[in-house]
């Protein structure tokens, strides 16, 4: 009995070394459970599951797993010591994210069925679905697909158990090697411990933590999606693997709703407009990764660039410049040759290495360390619209929302420690604003200590409590994402949620006391004598090259009249009324409207149609009517004609309709 005991808790693998005062328990005939404030004593031995059916009002279907001391184990996990329960139902993520696990593996059991030859690599839940990663060299086409759903149907139908056994590391290798799985031997040779878990469904076996759903019967309803080229572990040096993407759901309602939103991301895609409304493409002769902008795209881009000048300057900050190259010697005293060197490019200029900047800062510290500064001084705030290079790896690049050369709104606040708390809510409220002003909705985020990291804990504690601080008195909600925060300082992330209800990563606030110190910057004290000083590195709009993305698709293309790249196009009926437009151009463009005419000589209705699918705000219809009388017939992209008015009118109307709007719609 005691050796049972033991084992069923030192190898479980989601329950931590039990401490000494509970093996005075080992020989009770029973043990406590707590669970939603209820307490209950049962056999030593009892399953999650009785344990959970007996302690609360949840129905079985909706049990999927539990929580022990803060470790999800599944529901047939028998227990041997009194615990606290928290049961993961099917009306929480956690919940969906085990449901979708699952559903990887029983991909991965039809796909060895049907391909015997594939081999397996890894199948995680994702946001939104789950993935499974296989080394198969022809690929999987699309009517492939539909014989791997039909296979997990079969699979879901025959209602097989997932069944968890505890291993050694030496057992895992014989079996695997066994199967021939190349992969799982890999991952096996990279995990420290001696025991390792296994997972069985069918004849289908996986190196896996868990935990799972009880059985295949319990997943109700699935999709696969696409296949995709994914290199082994991110890496273009690896083999390309294919990558099948599915998605399920606790019901059908709820997949639908998901398909449905698919299909309308598909038609929001940014790559898609970019390429339609003449705003941005990529050329494969380029490179990946380095997105070349096309004059609609580059106005836009100005455009978003004089509002963030303007936003700047009304709120103290100063315009700097700072170049491409910086030496290797400065990027090894800030740490980023260390923590960094993998996401860097670098090269040789007459015999010494110079790093092509990843971020910003370095330049903004040696201007900050260029003269004397006295607490009289501070806080400093220097922005720049920075270009920066990043080695992404090419699995991970995607249009405009991950490239690796972008332009950051970036921003370093140089203060006294004491004016942290106030600096760090005016970032905030900067933030607030901006999101108000395009109209998204966020959430917040607060990133901790990760593992590779500089600085004392002393000052990562001081900077982390200063975030926290500055968000509980602005009342912000906050999640915390511990081991996330950059090498020099915790962050404040904030997501922007689009019109679909997708979270894109957007403005982030760090604080960092690390850097000051390694460049033994100071300012000088009320006392006279040298003091460090704190430093905020902050973004608002984040990198424009991923905001411009997320703006093209949450609005569809049709980008607000103030953003759009052509707020007015002039069409004219005949050739006759040419003059008259031309005029009109020069009036509006006089006034700085972004206009654009089509006098060729089309049919009206054809004008009308490609100015719609180029999404321009306003049509200026221009007849014989219109020149008579010195007046205009405006039109909308919806297709609403305004009917006809006076120049005058329509002058004021665009005024109206043009500027930038007060913030509304703001977190939350």
């Amino acid at each position: 009995m005691g050796e049972r005991y033991l084992d069923a808790v030192e190898v479980g693998g989601s329950i931590p070394p039990v401490p000494t005062i509970f093996l005075r328990q080992k020989m009770a005939k029973e043990i406590e459970i707590k669970c939603q404030g209820k307490t209950g004593h049962f056999p030593v031995g009892i399953t999650v599951k009785e344990a959970l059916l007996a302690l609360t009002n949840l129905a079985e279907d909706k049990l999927i797993a539990a929580k022990i001391n803060g470790k999800p184990v599944d529901l047939s996990y028998t227990l041997m010591q009194s615990v606290t329960l928290e049961p993961i139902t099917s009306e929480n993520s956690l919940g969906l994210e085990i449901l979708r696990h699952s559903t990887a593996h029983v991909m991965a059991e039809a796909v060895k069925h049907l391909y015997p030859e594939a081999k397996v690599t890894i199948g995680p839940a994702i946001e939104n679905g789950f993935y499974y990663d296989f080394d198969y060299p022809p690929g999987f086409t699309p009517e492939a697909l539909e014989k791997i759903e039909q296979e997990m149907k079969k699979i879901i139908s025959q209602d097989e158990q997932f069944q968890r056994q505890e291993i050694s590391k030496k057992e895992a290798q014989e079996l695997f090697q066994s199967l021939n799985e190349t992969y799982k031997l890999e991952i096996l040779k990279e995990i420290p411990e001696e025991k390792v878990s296994i997972y069985k469904n069918g004849d289908f076996i996986d190196l896996c933590r868990g935990p799972h759903i009880e059985s295949t019967g319990k997943i109700k309803t699935f999709k696969l999606l696409s296949v995709a080229g994914a290199y082994w572990r991110g890496d273009e040096r690896n083999p390309m693997l294919q990558r099948i993407y599915g998605t399920a759901f606790f019901n059908k309602k709820d997949l639908d709703k998901y398909l449905k939103q698919l299909e309308e991301a598909k038609k929001r895609d940014h790559r898609r407009l970019g390429r339609e409304l003449d705003l941005f493409i990529q050329f494969e002769e380029i490179g990946a990764g380095f997105p070349v902008y096309l004059p609609k795209g580059a106005i836009l881009r100005h455009i978003l660039e004089e509002f963030e000048i303007k936003e700047h300057l009304k709120r103290g900050y100063q315009m700097v410049i700072g170049p491409q190259l910086l030496k290797g010697k400065l990027w090894e005293r800030s740490g980023h040759m260390e923590y960094y060197k993998e996401n860097m490019y670098f090269t040789e200029i007459e015999g010494q290495l110079y790093g092509i900047k990843p971020m910003n800062c370095l330049a903004h510290i040696m201007i900050y360390q260029s003269q004397i500064r006295s607490y009289r001084d501070l806080p400093i705030r220097y922005f720049e619209l920075g270009t920066v290079c990043r080695h992404e790896k090419s699995g991970v690049l995607h249009g405009m929302l991950r490239v690796r050369q972008f332009t950051q709104d970036d921003a370093h606040i140089f203060c006294t420690p004491d004016q942290l708390n106030v600096e760090i809510k005016k970032v905030l409220d900067f933030v607030d604003d901006v999101m108000g002003i395009f109209g998204f909705s966020y959430e917040v985020e607060l990133s901790t200590r990760p593992q590779k990291s500089i600085g004392s804990d002393e000052i990562w504690e001081h900077a982390t409590q200063a975030l926290i601080q500055a968000l509980q008195d602005k009342g912000f909600e906050y999640h915390i994402c511990k081991g996330e925060g950059a090498f020099y300082g915790p962050k404040i992330d904030i997501k922007l949620k689009d019109a679909l209800g997708r979270k894109w990563q957007c403005a982030t606030i760090q604080c960092d006391f690390a850097l000051p110190e390694r460049f033994e910057l100071s300012y000088i004290d009320t006392d006279g004598q040298k003091k460090r000083p704190a430093m905020l590195h902050r973004v608002i709009l984040g990198t424009l090259e991923r905001f411009i993305g997320v703006l093209t698709e949450h609005f569809s293309g049709a980008f607000p009249p103030w953003l759009a790249p052509v707020q007015v196009k002039i069409l004219t009926v005949t050739d006759r009324n040419v003059a008259y437009g031309q005029k009109i151009y020069e009036l509006l463009s006089e006034n700085g409207f972004r206009i654009e005419t089509d006098f060729r000589n089309e049919k009206l209705g054809y004008k009308i149609r490609e100015a719609q699918l180029q999404k321009i705000p306003f049509m200026l219809v221009i007849g014989d009517k219109e020149v008579k009388t010195n007046s205009v017939t405006p039109r909308r992209r919806t297709g609403e004609n305004l009917g006809s008015m006076s120049l005058e009118v329509f002058v004021n109307l665009l005024k109206e309709e043009t500027a930038i709007p007060k913030p509304r719609n703001k977190r939350r």
